[in-house]
C-alpha cells in the first residue's frame, strides 16, 4: 500500500496542484489586458510573421505554401495546440478572441511550436515520430499488464511495461519540447511589442510557467507509474 501511495498518490496530488495552479494563474490574467490591446490570435500572427511565416486563412492553404501558419478559433477551455500535420494553431475561444496577458501569452506559445516546427526543432521533431508509439502504448500497456497478472503471464506483464516505457519516453521528450516554446514566447511578447511593461512580462510568465508544471507532472506521473510497475513484476519474478 505504501509503494502504491508513493508512486500513485503523490503524482496524483501534484497533477492535481498543478492544473489549479494554472486555473487560477489563467483567471487571475484573464482579467489584465495587454498593452498592445492584441487578441491572442493577432499576437500569435505577429509572432510568426516577425520570425518570417507567412500566415494564411486555412489549414488547405498552409499545406500548399511552404512557410505558412494557419490559425484557427477551436471549441473548449484552453484546448489550444499546434498541429505540425496540417500547419494549424488552433486557439480555444478565451485565447484566440482574448486581448488579456493570458490569452496573448497562451496563444503565442503554441507559435512558439509552429516556429519549432518551421526550424525543424530537433525535439520536436522525434516527439511527433513517437506519437504513433506512445498512442499505441496508452492503450495497450495496461492491458497487457492485468492479463499479464490475471494469468500469471510474466512475458505478458513485461510486454506491457516495455510498452508502457514508450509513454515515459514520450512524456520527457515532451518537456524540453514545451520549455522551448515558453521560452519562445516570452521573448518575442516583448520583442514585437505586444507588450511593453515589466509588470506584463511577470503576468505572462506566471501563466506559461503554470502551464509547464502540467507537463512537468505527467512526466513524474508516468515515472512513478512505470517504476511501480517495475517494482511489481520484479518481485513476482523473484517469487
Amino acid at each position: 500500500m505504501g509503494l502504491y501511495l508513493l508512486c500513485f498518490g503523490v503524482p496524483l496530488l501534484f497533477a492535481l496542484w498543478a492544473q489549479s495552479k494554472v486555473r487560477r494563474a489563467f483567471g487571475k490574467y484573464s482579467q489584465v489586458g495587454n498593452s498592445s490591446n492584441m487578441t491572442g490570435a493577432e499576437a500569435a500572427a505577429t509572432m510568426l510573421r516577425n520570425q518570417g511565416l507567412r500566415v494564411v486563412e486555412s489549414a488547405q492553404a498552409a499545406k500548399q505554401t511552404s512557410g505558412s501558419v494557419a490559425i484557427e478559433s477551436v471549441g473548449g477551455f484552453l484546448t489550444d495546440h499546434y498541429d505540425p500535420r496540417s500547419r494549424v494553431l488552433r486557439l480555444s475561444p478565451n485565447v484566440y478572441n482574448g486581448r488579456s496577458l493570458a490569452s496573448v501569452g497562451v496563444a503565442c506559445h503554441e507559435a512558439g511550436h509552429a516556429l519549432q516546427h518551421a526550424h525543424g526543432y530537433a525535439a520536436l521533431e522525434l516527439r511527433t515520430m513517437m506519437v504513433p508509439v506512445a498512442s499505441f502504448g496508452s492503450w495497450a500497456a495496461f492491458p497487457l499488464i492485468l492479463m499479464g497478472m490475471i494469468m500469471n503471464a510474466a512475458g505478458l506483464i513485461l510486454a506491457g511495461i516495455i510498452v508502457f516505457t514508450a509513454i515515459v519516453a514520450f512524456q520527457i521528450v515532451t518537456l524540453p519540447v514545451e520549455f522551448n516554446a515558453t521560452s519562445r514566447a516570452k521573448e518575442a511578447l516583448y520583442q514585437t511589442g505586444v507588450i511593453r511593461h515589466p509588470a506584463e512580462r511577470q503576468g505572462v510568465a506566471s501563466v506559461l510557467d503554470a502551464a509547464a508544471l502540467t507537463y512537468v507532472a505527467a512526466t513524474v506521473s508516468s515515472i512513478a507509474t512505470l517504476l511501480y510497475y517495475v517494482t511489481i513484476f520484479s518481485g513476482g519474478s523473484r517469487d
